[in-house]
């Protein structure tokens, strides 16, 4: 051993299971011999009566130091606890930073998807405007618009149908935008061609172009319309066809437009044709248009929710309507379209926000959750959350008030479309 080996210790700190070596004589000490282990307590004393100040311990030989050890341990689990706390941290401030990230995406996204809703309610009241002194330019115009939803239909993969806000316009200028783009995602999912989808977009667009020649009174069904106003509102199909035709639409846009009110079973109107007589644009364009009334009606008190309003087409209504068109129709809105009040699986409250259609069974929704304020409510993809579901679906009046004010379902259901998340790519934490 060399003196590089040893260390001092005070005398005060000797313990059991040090190894020392006494550099005093023989005589000055009553031990065997000078290098030792301590193995008691009264050989700690009697060492602490030699008058030294230090003793020369031998670590290599000495038993480890239970306190040591403790104390390291301690030392350890205090610093793998900071650790944790850190690393707990840095995940907070992470998940607060993807989460912040996701938030603006939605946000873009929604506000991109209602100002192309503006800009298309924009041009149906400029077409309104516009239509019998320059037909023409009005046709140009909306066929530019539906092109290039269409293009960007058959481009860009999947779609969503998507919620907004009450704010884009009325009734008279929303409902032509909602049936152009709930019918162009139908025809697709009914595997349309470009040219027939144009043909559809356009024919949806305009349908109800007739009613800048029908009195404002009867531009909306009422239940106690007398006989004469109920034949004045029909006109405007009359109307609509004479204008299409100043407009030099394509004949398959004339004609769907000319039949948006025929129905099925030959009960409609102007030419109460049957379903087989119907083109399938005409078909579509049907079904959709009595949709939308039915969830926006001229009198907001009598609208329906979008589950109650295919409920009803289904249940009591399916004989009007062409029965691949409404079955494709279902396929693609799901049982809960957008703009649904739903409960789900663990009793929370929530509304449905999107829908892919392709994969309608598991839409997006917004749930209330009080910890979180609603202008931060993150969309919950419901499917990417397996253990989750919709449980039923609730008439906004049903809610908790607490529910109503955050969830805030419309009174006038706007769509647009998006293109659909990948259904691969992780949901950010909501």
């Amino acid at each position: 051993m060399t003196i590089e080996d040893s260390v001092w210790v005070d005398i005060k700190s000797l313990r059991l299971g040090l190894y020392i070596e006494l550099d005093v004589g023989w005589m000055s000490h009553p031990f065997p011999t000078g290098s030792f282990k301590i193995s008691s307590a009264k050989q700690i004393e009697t060492l602490q009566t030699l008058g030294l100040t230090r003793i020369r311990c031998i670590p290599s030989k000495s038993d480890p130091d239970p306190a040591a050890e403790q104390a390291a341990a301690r030392a350890q689990a205090q610093a793998a606890a900071l650790d944790e706390r850190q690393l707990a941290a840095l995940r907070d401030k992470e998940q607060r930073r993807l989460r912040a990230t996701a938030l603006a995406a939605q946000d873009r996204a929604l506000v991109v998807c209602e100002r192309r809703f503006g800009e298309s309610v924009r041009l149906y009241r400029k077409a309104m405007d516009q239509v019998q002194t320059q037909p023409k330019l009005v046709a140009e115009q909306c066929q530019a618009m539906v092109g290039t939803y269409t293009s960007e239909l058959l481009d860009k993969g999947e779609a969503s149908i998507r919620l907004l806000s009450e704010a884009a316009g009325d009734k008279s200028s929303m409902h032509p935008v909602n049936v152009t783009i709930v019918s162009l995602l139908l025809g697709k999912a009914m595997g349309l061609q470009a040219a027939e989808l144009q043909d559809l977009g356009v024919a949806a667009f305009l349908h109800d172009i007739g009613k800048v020649n029908v009195p404002d009174r009867v531009r909306w069904v009422e239940e106690n319309f007398s006989t004469s106003e109920y034949r004045m509102y029909q006109e405007h199909v009359v109307q609509g066809v004479n204008l299409a035709r100043a407009m030099e639409l394509r004949p398959g846009a004339q004609l769907a437009l000319a039949q948006h009110h025929e129905l099925a079973d030959g009960s409609g109107f102007p030419s109460r044709i049957r379903g087989e007589a119907m083109s399938v644009a005409g078909r579509i364009l049907a079904l959709v248009n009595r949709y939308d009334n039915l969830c926006n009606p001229s009198r907001p008190a009598t609208a329906l929710t979008p589950h109650e309003a295919l409920s009803l087409i289904f249940a009591q209504l399916k004989t009007r309507f062409d029965a691949a068109a409404l079955s494709a129709f279902i396929r693609m809105m799901g049982v809960y379209p957008p703009g649904s009040v739903v409960q789900l699986i663990d009793d929370r409250y929530a509304i449905v926000v999107s829908v892919n259609s392709a994969r309608p069974l598991k839409p997006r929704v917004i749930v209330h959750e009080p910890s979180v304020p609603k202008h931060e409510a993150l969309i919950l993809d419901l499917e990417h959350a397996p253990q989750l579901g919709i449980r039923r679906s609730l008439k906004p009046a049903n809610l908790p008030p607490s529910a109503l004010d955050y969830l805030a379902p419309r009174q006038r259901i706007c769509y647009f479309f998006e293109q659909a998340p990948d259904p691969e790519s992780p949901e950010p934490v909501a």
